[in-house]
């Protein structure tokens, strides 16, 4: 059931950019006006709103979001303001809205944007009905079944043409790349494109299971795959390395393996707003690299290394069909909820199954304590992540298995197998 609102929609887009979003601005404008509501944008998500600055807005009319859904980036630009930590913050928020005669919302945006969006709902009590649209090429949210966060299909595609051409280029030069992949915590994108675009091995947070994570064990992994390609006569190749990688490793683990001082080389340990570590802030290829160069080097192995960060490049990407088709489904779901009674009784995460809107309430999908919601990790028991490990170039148990194998792998470094089980051992489980 459906009811006639009042008032105005207002649309805002938070945290990092990804394919899409002018797809969902486009859709819930278009069925918004054409179910007689208004519509403004807010610029640059909940900055403005938290400085109580009513004049950051936009109208918005059919003719104003026509065709943008094939293009990429953000008409109203984002932002990871964070008004949940001040009152004064959300008061100002709630006082532009009502000054504003909003009275339906909807975010744009990951867990963070998503968990102010249910503070807004809370703190209004009624007064403003909340959508949140999931969005994040992290691919990370905990949406229902396998559906996709918006964004990441793109970044996939994307991600994967570039690394196709970064594998020719390794092969042709005879070098190894190091590829950091965006995603803060878990591995669908990195583990996305280098399966699709066959890179020599992809390594997430997690593989390591229940196994601590440190730069000494990324760099270990990454070494016995060299290692192995030299065996096969091979002397180049591509490693991709989440970029969760290094909230797995932490604060701690990064000080630990380099000093408080030479960590400073590599950029700073800053975390943004919402109290995440500034990935973008560490030069994780650079530190694996300078570990891994001496260590080859006194095995006799000279190799070069070109590095590069995978992402941004990504992020604000023209969408492919399947995020265009997508995110007109979204954002036309967005404002069919907010037109439900179901608007009256609470917020909601948005999601499709099985082509079929599913509003998922704020209270279902935000842990009270951490103030996110839970994270959608890789399942490394299913047989997707086992057919990606099939084609990996690393060291896997059976390569100690077998005396032959070992033997290979030994000479390759100027060690017995002993002394090659007893080095290399560790990074497949196995213990002295």
């Amino acid at each position: 059931m459906t009811h006639k609102p009042t008032g105005k929609l207002g649309i805002l887009v938070g945290g990092g950019p990804a394919p899409g979003i002018n797809g969902v601005i486009s859709a819930a404008t278009i069925e918004a006006r054409n179910q007689g509501m208004e519509v403004i944008g807010f610029r640059d998500g909940y900055k403005w709103l938290a400085e109580g600055d009513a004049t950051q807005w936009q109208p918005l009319d059919i003719d104003d979001v026509s065709g943008i859904h094939i293009k990429g980036g953000s008409i109203l630009g984002t932002s990871r303001a964070n008004p949940t930590k001040s009152e004064e913050q959300m008061t100002n928020l709630h006082d532009v809205l009502h000054r504003l005669q909003v009275n339906a919302l909807v975010t744009i945006g990951g867990d963070d944007t998503g968990y102010t969006a249910s503070q807004v709902y809370r703190h209004a009590a009624g007064s403003i009905r909340v959508a949140h649209v999931p969005k994040t090429i992290d691919n990370d949210l905990p949406l229902p079944g396998s559906t996709p966060t918006f964004g990441f299909e793109t970044a996939r595609h994307y991600g994967t043409q570039l690394l196709r051409n970064l594998a020719e280029d390794a092969k042709t030069t005879s070098r190894w790349y190091l590829i950091v992949s965006m995603g803060r915590a878990a591995g669908h994108l990195a583990l996305g494109i280098g399966k699709a675009s066959a890179a020599t091995i992809t390594i997430i947070p997690e593989e390591f299971r229940n196994q601590k994570v440190t730069v000494d064990l990324v760099c270990d992994v990454i070494m016995g795959a060299i290692i192995k390609r030299k065996s096969q006569n091979a002397h180049y190749g591509v490693v991709v390395l989440a970029e969760g990688l290094i909230e797995s490793i932490g604060d701690k683990g990064l000080l630990d393996a380099l000093g408080a001082e030479n960590i400073r080389q590599y950029g700073r340990l800053d975390r943004d707003p919402h109290g995440h570590i500034r990935l973008g802030e560490i030069e994780f290829h650079r530190i694996v690299r300078d570990r891994l160069q001496p260590q080859l080097e006194q095995m006799g192995l000279r190799t070069t290394f070109i590095m590069k960060v995978l992402g941004y490049e990504l992020r604000s990407a023209e969408p492919i069909p399947f995020d265009a088709e997508y995110t007109r489904d979204l954002g036309y779901g967005a404002v069919k909820f907010l037109r439900s009674e179901k608007s009256l009784q609470y917020g909601a995460v948005i999601s499709f199954v099985q082509g079929r809107m599913e509003p998922l309430p704020f209270d279902t999908m935000i842990d009270p304590t951490t103030k996110r919601m839970q994270v959608r990790r890789v399942n490394v028991y299913a047989e997707s992540y086992e057919s990606a490990r099939r084609y990996m170039i690393r060291l896997e148990r059976e390569d100690f298995e077998s005396p032959a194998q070992l033997e290979r792998l030994a000479k390759v470094v100027g060690m017995t197998p002993e002394q090659f089980r007893k080095r290399f051992g560790y990074v497949v489980g196995l213990t002295d």
